[in-house]
């Protein structure tokens, strides 16, 4: 039986635009993008690089590149987060049948750009949904592992075994069932996060 749902909030909740990047250093006169680049590129809006981790990197990739250059291109993720997204999430949250909690692959600039988008008082609506939120940064982590899901389980005297992760990347799916959570692939672009009462 599900008691617990632990949501991985850069996955599931927000898009993010894989060419904003790509459209900045264009923008900044960099039409030369080796494919090798696209990786790191994916990488870094993942929350998986700092900035300055992303400009040691790029700089690598183009030579002369102003380090303002690079900082805009960095700063150029596209965030969006649907209402309908957020109306489910309440709904879920006042259905009072589960504890919900939320761990974020993403960094500090994700989330301040995710609520500057949203809004105050939307954003604020959105974290009292969830019993706990986690940016896996301040965790000291860089993505939901092991380390990260025994974390949140511990703090919260939470069984395995009566959580639900919810996912889009099949790694993390693969971390939380070693575990014994119970795991929901979600297909973003193809399911609605709704899909997930089919579950439940």
């Amino acid at each position: 039986m599900i008691k617990n749902i632990l949501f991985d909030f850069g996955d599931v909740f927000i898009n993010l635009d894989k060419d904003a990047t790509v459209r900045e250093l264009a923008n900044a006169g960099y039409h030369e993008i080796d494919e090798e680049l696209y990786p790191m590129i994916f990488s870094f809006e993942k929350g998986l690089l700092t900035s300055l981790e992303f400009v040691k990197m790029a700089q690598n990739y183009f030579q002369g590149i102003e380090e303002k250059d690079l900082i805009a291109a960095w700063n150029a993720i596209i965030l969006d987060f649907p209402e309908p997204r957020l109306n489910f999430i309440e709904d879920l949250a006042a259905s009072g049948k589960y504890r919900l909690f939320l761990l974020s692959n993403n960094n500090v600039l994700h989330i301040e750009r995710a609520k500057e988008e949203m809004g105050e008082e939307t954003y604020k609506r959105f974290r009292d949904c969830f019993e706990g939120f986690y940016l896996s940064h301040e965790m000291k982590m860089r993505k939901p592992d092991a380390e990260a899901f025994r974390t949140i389980l511990k703090s919260h005297s939470i069984q395995p075994q009566e959580t639900l992760f919810v996912d889009d990347t099949l790694q993390h799916i693969q971390s939380a069932r070693t575990l014994g959570l119970k795991t929901w692939h979600l297909q973003v672009g193809k399911e609605e996060v709704s899909e997930i009462t089919k579950y439940l």
